[in-house]
């Protein structure tokens, strides 16, 4: 599998849809059953899409519903991939 290089949190490619779109922040997050405070901290890219978040985005604007979860998986590989941590041994079966 290609890794991108750095992908987008998907609350930034959110944000960038949201503001083509005649509708408030308030009202996309009624529209999708969340609240306001919790689409805005995705939108700032302080919390990220789960499962259940993606399906609604995919319903909303019409595309698959696991679209927004994998680019949401993609960054959080990327920034795991990036951390410093210590390396976990093989592990061995008994022979």
């Amino acid at each position: 599998m290609t890794r991108m290089f750095n992908p987008p949190h998907p609350g930034r490619q959110l944000k960038e849809a949201l503001e083509t779109l005649p509708i408030t922040v308030t009202e996309f997050a009624k529209h999708i059953g969340i609240t306001r405070g919790m689409l805005s901290r995705v939108l700032n890219e302080k919390a990220g899409i789960t499962a259940e978040m993606s399906m609604k985005l995919g319903e909303a604007f019409d595309n698959t519903p696991d679209l927004w979860f994998k680019m949401q998986v993609a960054h959080d590989f990327w920034v795991a991939s990036q951390a410093k941590r210590n390396k976990v041994g093989l592990l061995r079966r008994a022979a």
